[in-house]
């Protein structure tokens, strides 16, 4: 069944991606509007682009629709989409896409914090590493070659759809399954963690060694403010099969930290470079809207199922960047 329903995603994604690709415009191409009655729509080159991109509303609420009731990052999808069918140049389509996701996270954000699931002494340390290195990823976006970005986002797809085939969902490992004796030890004797959410529900876990999260959170942001993607998929594995951290407050944490480095990412992209607010004053709406739908149906989702096809579909998608990139060009 996984395998009909990945074979299904990639044949979809095939049929939408690949008139996009060859047709595409780009950042510089002039727009065309329809003429009514005789004459131009009439409003700034930003209104005549902003009008011309309306159709990123209705995809960006499917978009988000899908990866919140998945429980993937948004951006994952929005990146290659500014980058491979809206025609955004790398750097402008990750800051798009940055930009997008926190505004997309805002509900499930909210509601996690109001839930009381959210383990911000472990968030705090997390922090330290993934805000500078977002940075960092960041800064780095606009000084990358073009097609050394490309060939690293590609490649950033690959690997994170294979994430999502071949490993299950955060909710389906048990706490400190894979932490081996010598993590183990040092995990242990640190003192507790004593987590009491408001619907009565009380979490209590050893506290974590936090090095190690404090690296690898360094590492996922890094990945994020380059190319979008990878901190949620690094941190809150590590916070389950390394920390023993309950899935729950894992994903909750590991949210918290994205909505923070997300933010310090969109502003770095912003200031480092022209917005491109034409598109995401289309898409941002449509996430809000989408977010709150996908939040809705996520209960009635199976995630593995979900999670495997969102993965066959994102290792698609870094294939064709790969090939139109260094195989067609």
């Amino acid at each position: 069944m996984r395998r009909t329903v990945g074979f299904l995603l990639v044949l979809v994604g095939a049929v939408t991606l690949t008139e996009p690709v060859t047709g595409a415009a780009t950042p510089t191409d002039a727009v065309t509007i329809p003429q009514l009655g005789g004459t131009e729509f009439p409003g700034s080159e930003f209104t005549t682009r902003f009008v011309a991109h309306w159709w990123v509303f209705p995809v960006s609420i499917l978009f988000a629709t899908v990866a919140l009731s998945a429980g993937v990052s948004g951006a994952l999808f929005f990146s290659p989409f500014f980058m491979l069918v809206v025609g955004l140049t790398p750097s402008q389509a990750i800051g798009a896409g940055l930009l997008t996701e926190v505004f997309g996270m805002g509900n499930g954000l909210r509601s996690y914090v109001k839930q009381g699931v959210v383990d911000f002494q472990t968030a705090k340390w997390l922090l330290l590493g993934a805000v500078p290195a977002v940075v960092a990823g960041a800064l780095a976006a606009h000084y990358v070659p073009t097609a050394v970005l490309k060939g690293i986002f590609g490649v950033g797809l690959l690997v994170l759809g294979g994430f999502l085939v071949y490993y299950e969902s955060p909710e389906g490992h048990t706490p400190g399954e894979r932490e081996g004796p010598f993590l183990r030890e040092k995990n242990t004797g640190r003192g507790t963690t004593t987590i009491e959410t408001v619907d009565g529900e009380t979490f209590v876990y050893d506290t974590c060694w936090r090095p190690p999260g404090v690296a690898l959170s360094t590492i996922g942001a890094f990945v994020t403010g380059l190319i979008s993607a990878g901190l949620p998929e690094i941190v809150t594995t590590q916070l389950i099969v390394r920390c023993r951290i309950p899935p729950r407050v894992a994903v909750a944490t590991s949210v918290f930290v994205l909505a923070i480095a997300a933010t310090a990412g969109a502003i770095v992209h912003a200031l480092t470079a022209t917005p491109v607010w034409y598109v995401v004053a289309w898409s941002i709406p449509g996430v809000v809207i989408g977010g709150t739908i996908g939040t809705r149906i996520g209960k009635y989702v199976p995630s593995e199922l979900m999670e495997t096809g969102l993965g066959v579909v994102f290792g698609f998608v870094g294939l064709v960047v790969l090939v139109t990139e260094f195989v067609v060009a």
